[in-house]
């Protein structure tokens, strides 16, 4: 049987290559690298504001052709930013921010949300990557849904790729997790009895006027509505785009336990909303270098839920042929730490300016 097809989006901040500040240079970019002939333009994408430009891959089966399109992709966009004065960066939050705010994208939907909530549309400076992968049907993918919330914290945490803001640390190795979680829709998805139920809230969601559309449901695990997929949004961009890979081989490993758990009849796990929101946090806060909260509320050891994930999933990787990939780059990732970790060394040994270099070098490296 061929594995479940996935695809991955991922967001990029746009930097001044000497001061590390955003530039709105996204159209510029975009244009530069449409040219590349190596890059299709639905590849390269808009997003809220200028300072961004996000890339998707094409629909894939396999993880080192999903590699393949991100390495792809991050070269041609790198050499478009360097060819415009400024440097790719993929990182959750920038080094720090500019005096003026960021110009939003001139589209009317960033437009109404800007009217909505000015404030948050001038601090989204923040770069998540997504994750789709295949499900059957829609009453299956709720079912997903249910089964993947509760791994969400430790994604947040393995992830953990934005912690300066303002050119301090924040003490958060996650600060876009907080910043996204302001949003009116946001966070861990709450439980659905099934697609019925789903439906329904969405649609009570809308019908309140609090969001205009259903891609304002900012939740970290959603419905994909262009894509028979579930997408998983809560990890923040990473460094590297193997790092990227393996969290694409981990989330696909976590969609393909779902479906068949659902098809076994194992109950979701129950989760009280309020665990939910606390092991988020949590994670988000220490990333990996302190403790998580389990789906049961209970507090271990970041390496220990690491491991429970890994146990989890193991099957579905080896089924699909991505354990030596997957383990690899998790067991590299314990060693050297999350990107926060490794954007916090850089700081204490040589500043800002460091940061910025280590991030952009990072980016585009092989």
């Amino acid at each position: 049987m061929e594995p479940v097809t996935l695809g991955v989006e991922e967001e990029y901040l746009l930097l001044d290559a000497e001061t590390g500040v955003p530039v709105p240079m996204a159209e510029q970019v975009r244009a530069a690298a449409g040219l590349e002939p190596l890059v299709d333009e639905r590849e390269l994408q808009s997003e809220l504001l200028q300072v961004q430009i996000e890339v998707a891959t094409s629909v894939c089966t396999r993880l080192e052709e999903a590699g393949g399109h991100l390495l792809r992709l991050r070269h041609a966009v790198g050499a478009a930013a360097e060819a415009n004065g400024c440097r790719l960066a993929a990182c959750g939050t920038p080094p720090r921010r500019g005096p003026v705010a960021a110009p939003v994208t001139e589209q009317a939907r960033y437009r109404a949300m800007r009217v909505q909530a000015p404030q948050l549309v001038a601090e989204q400076l923040v770069s998540g990557m997504h994750i789709h992968a295949a499900v059957p049907s829609p009453e299956v993918g709720v079912a997903v849904l249910n089964r993947l919330r509760g791994w969400l914290p430790v994604l947040v945490a393995m992830s953990a790729n934005s912690p300066l803001w303002d050119g301090q640390d924040t003490g958060f190795a996650s600060w876009r997790t907080l910043i996204f979680g302001r949003w009116p829709v946001s966070g861990p998805p709450p439980a659905f009895r099934d697609l019925t139920d789903h439906r329904e809230r969405v649609e009570a969601l809308l019908g309140s006027g609090i969001i205009s559309d259903k891609g304002q449901l900012y939740w970290q695990v959603r419905l994909s509505e262009r894509f028979p997929t579930v997408e998983v949004r809560c990890p923040d961009v990473q460094l590297r785009a193997d790092e990227a890979v393996m969290f694409a081989g981990i989330v696909r490993a976590l969609v393909v336990t779902a479906i068949h758990e659902t098809a076994a009849g194992t109950p979701a796990p129950t989760i009280a909303p309020e665990v939910m929101q606390a092991a988020n946090w949590q994670a988000a806060r220490y990333g990996l270098s302190g403790h998580l909260i389990t789906a049961k509320g209970e507090r271990r050891s970041a390496g220990d839920v690491v491991a429970q994930l890994i146990e989890h999933i193991t099957p579905a990787l080896d089924a699909a042929g991505d354990t030596r990939e997957v383990i690899s780059l998790v067991h590299r990732l314990l060693q050297q730490g999350t990107p926060a970790d490794r954007q916090r060394r850089a700081l204490a040994e040589g500043g800002l300016r460091a940061v910025i270099d280590m991030i952009t070098s990072e980016t585009t490296a092989p």
